[in-house]
């Protein structure tokens, strides 16, 4: 469950302004925060002085008239992120004494908007899985019950602030790494358009699908690191088309969720949204042409990059042999020999596969005159941690990893931006719907889904 202080960065940010609470008193309570939600296990690095320090100075910049938009928020940032002021691991053991020089594009943002990085929170190792049951750091757990996995990969920063010990944080999403941790831990996410935000500084798997994404109230996290305002203007459903795709993304999804996410498009029908029918079965052909093929044949050239560029003293050979987790040493083992992909396969992906899907969905979105797309963010509750290979799913065991990010998929495959957002549901566990846009359209999804939080809290 969510701890004491549950304030949104834009509330917390209105306490500063007027005075009713300091930067420095609130870096007190994430201190305080932090330290009872040890056992989740979701902080990697964190520095209280630091953050007390970080704080102190927020005020000052307050008190001088020079606070930036996000003066004195502290945000937590997965530890893929470069920071100069904390490790960056990737989660992976070749990696834990690692500290940049440099920081991140996103937190470099950040920073000149008057924020900080207030820890970093731990993932699935290299970004490589959707579980967080790192070998390397321990399992992440679930803040609705310890026994259950976050997501991923993630799932560090997703923890940390569904449990209310930030407000609100950074992730960064390749299938599913945004949102299927927010949609299982109860917060919002996104996953903007691919180059929305600066890229730079990030342990890579894919420059084609990797995005960073904030978790948590989004809108105005989304216009720092935009570098432009949101546009907010949608105020509720008039005029608003939903696409309810007609094949995979409801096959087979869990009662509870199916049920969840029906009965929320219900109530955005009752409150003048159009639902619509949508068949994407031609984009289905291709997409498992695309995934794997791309991240799996960039990673072996960008992360051996990243590394010459902000860890040169751990090269790619070094790293490799000390990977933990078996899913991670398997992924990457099996692409250094004769399985690996074929440039042949990624060229075939990048130039025929990807630019087809893409057109189709562009198309789909013109001939029904789509707002958005809208299903489950996944088709499944969270599962207990230990569960790595198979899930259960409606009686029958499921491979964990492409069952947990099937839904999501397919729009990173054609980098189009997506946002998960908390359904209302009658069980414990939380369960996400998904609004998915077009490529460069990034407000539409960020001011449709605040509206539908209205429509569906009211």
């Amino acid at each position: 469950m969510a701890l004491e202080n549950s304030l949104s960065a834009t509330e917390l940010l209105e306490q500063f302004d007027n005075k009713k609470m300091s930067a420095a008193e609130y870096a007190h309570d994430v201190i305080a925060l932090k330290e009872a939600a040890a056992y989740l296990n979701a902080i990697s690095h964190f520095d209280s002085d630091l953050m007390l320090s970080n704080a102190k100075r927020a005020d000052e910049a307050r008190e001088n008239g020079n606070a930036g938009a996000l003066c004195g928020l502290p945000i937590v940032a997965k530890d893929n992120i470069n920071t100069v002021s904390f490790p960056t691991t990737g989660g992976t053991r070749a990696l834990q004494e690692n500290t940049p020089v440099t920081n991140a594009g996103v937190v470099t943002a950040v920073e000149a908007a008057g924020g900080y990085i207030g820890g970093k929170s731990g993932m699935h190792e290299l970004a490589f899985g959707i579980i967080s049951n790192n070998a390397v750091t321990g399992p992440i757990r679930n803040p609705h019950n310890p026994d259950l996995i976050p997501g991923g990969s993630s799932g560090g920063t997703a923890s940390a602030v569904g449990a209310g010990i930030f407000p609100v944080g950074l992730g960064t999403d390749t299938g599913a790494s945004v949102r299927l941790p927010v949609a299982l831990c109860s917060i919002i996410g996104f996953r903007p358009t691919v180059g929305r935000y600066a890229n730079d500084g990030i342990v890579p798997i894919s420059q084609t699908r990797d995005a960073a994404g904030p978790m948590a109230r989004i809108a105005l996290i989304d216009s720092v690191l935009a570098g432009q305002p949101t546009a907010m203007a949608r105020k509720g459903m008039s005029g608003v088309v939903l696409g309810v795709p007609k094949e995979v993304f409801f096959d087979n999804v869990e009662v509870v969720v199916e049920t969840a996410v029906r009965d929320a498009l219900a109530e955005l029908e009752k409150a003048g949204a159009k639902l619509v029918d949508v068949s994407l079965a031609d984009l289905w052909l291709l997409n498992e042409a695309i995934g794997f093929p791309v991240a799996l044949y960039e990673v072996m050239r960008e992360l051996p990059d990243y590394l010459a560029m902000h860890a040169p003293s751990v090269s790619f050979e070094i790293l490799v042999p000390t990977i933990g987790s078996p899913d991670v040493a398997g992924v990457i083992g099996s692409q250094m020999g004769d399985v690996a992909i074929p440039e042949a396969a990624y060229r075939a992906a990048m130039n025929e596969h990807r630019p087809a899907m893409q057109a189709k969905n562009a198309a789909a979105f013109a001939d029904h005159e789509l707002t958005a797309l809208a299903f489950p963010t996944t088709p499944l509750c969270a599962r207990p941690i230990g569960d790595d290979e198979t899930v259960s799913l409606n009686g029958v065991d499921q491979p964990t990893f492409p069952t947990f990010i099937r839904n999501t998929d397919l729009g990173s495959n054609i980098a189009v931006p997506g946002i998960s957002l908390p359904c209302a549901v009658a069980g414990d566990l939380p369960v996400g719907i998904e609004l998915e846009g077009l490529a460069g359209g990034d407000g539409d999804p960020v001011s449709l889904a605040f509206a539908i939080e209205a429509t569906l809290t009211r």
